[in-house]
């Protein structure tokens, strides 16, 4: 790669748009290398049928009576009086003769550009080899692979080595060799806690490096309560977490920083995965119902809340098209909300199929009323405490009002610059003065009796023990009405009524569902939903979770479309790999540490990033995973590095949200400005990312920049761009400024004075790993040019290079 560089030891950003460029290849369809005897029909074949010929001839439509999803449609005679295809004979198929003909009123497909030659070949060696259709692999049931013989035994440490090599092997090709001591340490540091290593950690894990001594670092790190800070984070995207409403007025979701702390003690303490879904979906509907369970009930109400919508019932229905997308992508990687106005253009799922998961979650309700922002979403976690303090308050507010009109009553009887002044603040002192010549001695007692009892309730109400509340489902209509199939989406042309079935294309069933008694809280119904999906039998479940942790220690997943496991989305480069994967999951209790020991601990995962000449021709987009992929540092990582890196990382853990200090330019961009975002001190602002309150109308510049996710929908991996903002975030922010200004106090407490002494221990900070000379050398002529040529200060200068040492391109990438 062309290496563009301000200094030539260390790197500069411009190399990060370069990294990001060679990222952008494009990923063909089909192998342009396979043979007949290499087509895969769900990549190579049912693909290129989803993306350009669904469209006129799929579930939703049949020109010509024709239906590329139903093989029997196929092989008959059509409209125009020939079969589209003739198994066997790919020459004598019609369709062949339609995708390369010359003639463009007959060229199929009629729009866009003609299909590739790799793509006619493809359809012909399938064709030629008998069209046979195969189930889609994510719609037929987890079987447990045999581990593949490998002719290089020596090189796997995990049994997932295997499924690797096995490919690479056949592809003729071999991995890379591993990646240094220091690289490896300071790769796994960050993968696993976010943060990076020091120089001195790196050094002492490097020293005498053995496979032993990395597993000790990987079982250490596992440990740390950074770990959940880390991965939480990973979770939080997926379920579209923010702690905001949207739309103008934003308001605030109360205690939604409770269900991220409850997600990352999830993390830490290991809890089963299958437990952490049914904490979700039924918290409060399980066996045995904790204050942890109440918190992750939390997830149905992260979503988008509008407070005044134009259509009330289109706009409650929407809030559960959010709950079907949330939940069908997040947990079993399907996009059911696509089959909300008909049935899925692409996948076998129908409109009753989303339907009926609207009908599971119809005891939910809306997320709040204009005029009651709490009581739907706010959970007593102290039922009886709760209930005190609501039977108080109710007094209190009855006694309040009986005080308020008879006050009226006696306002409305004086003059009317009195009048005025109650309005405003000066109401209690006209009142204290004037009010009892304008009542009879019985309404005087009456008045004082109420006010008396108001402070005594005022009095009980201190002496309770403190309200614990938390974001969840707090009010439930346990007794739902029926649901309907809605034509084109709408609630107000609702079709048939649908029953309570789970999709045909992972086991269907219709599950028995017993009416709930007068008294439930709740209908009972997400119960059920939750046990499906988690149940060792879903071979969606756990074969989208393993995806999820594949992908963040190898930049991309398995399956490269992590919520989308249909036709639509990309198959898994390591099928096999994927399965086993899951089947370790079911077979471990359910408890990912063990998967993210058994990636860490690969030799898949220590491998280099560079790659061979040969690899990059043979093996361009790294499917084979011959070598580790270069991967940016997410947003939060960058930030809680520079924090780390500078010694000003706060490790206070959990707790409500805290608010970066933002730009009077930035606040003014709200249509209030400034409304809703508070103010938190020095200390606060410098926690880690993950405690950063997430507005949704009101994101953090500095993390925008490097690509936070929209939080509106489910977010299943970061965009990884390039751009300016970067840059100048990095550069010329207040707060870049300010941590510079931070890593020069501390290298100068740590070496003293000398430059030389303060370059070389910028960069072990930075990179967690022994300066090179070269590298120094290059800071201390960028100091010294900075004096003389554009006349800085001996400290401006040195200031200087602290900023552009946070700005080297091993700061942000992990080799």
């Amino acid at each position: 790669m062309a290496k563009q560089t301000l200094f030539p030891g260390l790197g500069w950003l411009p190399n990060v748009l370069l990294a990001a460029l060679t990222g952008l290849c494009s990923v063909s369809l089909v192998n342009p290398l396979a043979g007949a005897a290499d087509i895969d029909f769900a990549k190579d074949i049912q693909m290129v049928l989803a993306r350009r010929c669904y469209a006129c001839h799929g579930p939703d439509l049949q020109e010509g009576s024709i239906r590329f999803d139903d093989r029997t449609s196929l092989i008959a005679e059509a409209d125009s009086g020939l079969p589209p295809l003739t198994p066997g004979k790919a020459s004598q198929s019609e369709l062949i003769r339609r995708i390369t003909t010359e003639d463009e009123s007959e060229r199929m497909p009629p729009e866009g550009k003609p299909l590739t030659e790799t793509e006619v070949a493809a359809l012909a060696a399938w064709i030629d080899s008998g069209a046979e259709y195969k189930l889609h692999w994510a719609f037929q049931p987890i079987s447990r692979p045999p581990v593949p013989e490998v002719s290089t035994p020596a090189w796997s440490r995990q049994p997932l080595d295997n499924f690797i090599l096995s490919k690479i092997e056949q592809a003729g090709l071999a991995p890379v060799a591993e990646a240094s001591a220091q690289s490896l340490v300071r790769r796994t540091y960050i993968d696993i806690t976010g943060l990076p290593p020091t120089p001195e950690q790196v050094a002492a894990w490097s020293h005498d490096w053995s496979d032993q001594k990395y597993t000790q670092l990987v079982d250490q790190l596992l440990a740390d309560p950074a770990f959940g800070e880390r991965w939480a984070r990973n979770w939080l995207d997926v379920v579209r977490f923010a702690e905001t409403n949207s739309y103008e007025r934003d308001g605030i979701k109360p205690n939604a920083w409770k269900y991220r702390d409850y997600v990352i003690r999830a993390m830490n303490s290991d809890k089963p995965y299958d437990r952490f879904v049914r904490e979700q979906l039924a918290g409060d509907e399980l066996d045995e119902v904790t204050p942890d369970s109440l918190t992750a009930t939390g997830y149905y109400r992260l979503g988008i809340w509008d407070d005044e919508p134009a259509d009330p019932l289109q706009a409650k229905f929407d809030g559960y098209d959010d709950l079907v997308a949330t939940t069908s992508q997040g947990f079993l990687g399907l996009t059911l909300n696509c089959a909300r106005c008909h049935d899925h253009k692409i996948d076998p799922l129908l409109q009753k199929d989303y339907y009926s998961m609207v009908a599971f979650m119809r005891d939910v309700t809306e997320y709040a009323e204009r005029g009651d922002l709490t009581t739907n979403n706010q959970i007593d976690i102290n039922a009886d405490v709760g209930e005190q303090y609501d039977v108080l308050e109710s007094r209190k507010r009855t006694m309040e009002q009986e005080t308020r009109k008879i006050e009226q009553a006696a306002i409305q009887k004086m003059t009317a610059t009195e009048q005025r002044a109650t309005e405003g603040a000066g109401r209690r002192q006209v009142l204290k003065e004037r009010m009892q010549q304008f009542v009879d001695a019985e309404t005087w007692d009456t008045y004082q009796s109420l006010k008396q009892e108001v402070r005594e309730i005022g009095k009980q109400l201190q002496n309770l023990p403190p309200r614990e509340t938390v974001l969840g489902l707090a009010v439930l209509n346990a007794h739902p009405e029926q649901t309907f199939v809605q034509l084109r989406g709408s609630p107000h042309a609702p079709g048939d009524p649908v029953d309570l079935t789970f999709p045909k294309l992972i086991g269907g069933g219709a599950p028995q569902i017993p009416e709930p008694p007068a008294d439930a809280k709740s209908a009972g119904r997400r119960r059920v939903l939750a046990d499906w999906i988690a149940s060792d039998d879903n071979w969606m479940t756990a074969r989208v979770i393993v995806n999820r942790i594949w992908l963040h220690y190898f930049g991309r997943g398995i399956v490269r479309s992590p919520n989308n496991f249909g036709l639509m989305g990309d198959p898994p480069t390591h099928p096999e790999l994927l399965d086993f994967l899951a089947t370790e999951l079911i077979r471990n209790n359910w408890q990912l540490k063990n998967i993210h020991r058994m990636i860490l601990q690969s030799s898949t995962y220590r491998l280099r990033t560079q790659p061979t000449d040969e690899l990059e021709a043979q093996d361009p987009g790294n499917d084979l995973f011959c070598h580790q992929n270069l991967r940016r540092l997410s947003a939060e990582q960058i930030r809680d590095s520079v924090l780390t890196v500078t010694g000003q990382l706060n490790a206070v853990r959990f707790g409500e949200s805290m608010y970066p200090e933002l730009s009077a330019e930035v606040l003014a961009s709200q249509s209030q400005p400034g409304k809703g975002w508070g103010q938190s001190s020095a200390a606060e602002q410098s926690r880690r990312s993950i405690y950063v309150h997430v507005k949704r109308s009101l994101p953090v510049p500095m993390l925008s920049a490097f690509d936070f996710p929209e939080t509106d929908i489910s977010c299943e991996a970061r965009f990884l761009t390039t751009q300016p903002g970067q840059a100048l975030s990095m550069l010329n922010s207040d707060w870049m400024q300010q941590q510079a200004e931070y890593f020069l106090k501390r290298v100068e407490a740590e070496v003293g004075n000398d430059l030389r002494q303060q370059a070389k221990r910028c960069l072990e900070l930075a990179l967690s790993k022994p300066a090179q000379e070269i590298d120094v050398a290059e800071l201390l002529d960028l100091v010294a040019r900075l004096k003389t040529q554009y006349e800085l200060d001996d400290h401006a200068a040195r200031h200087a290079m602290c900023l552009v040492t946070l700005n080297l391109n091993e700061f942000f990438y992990l080799d």
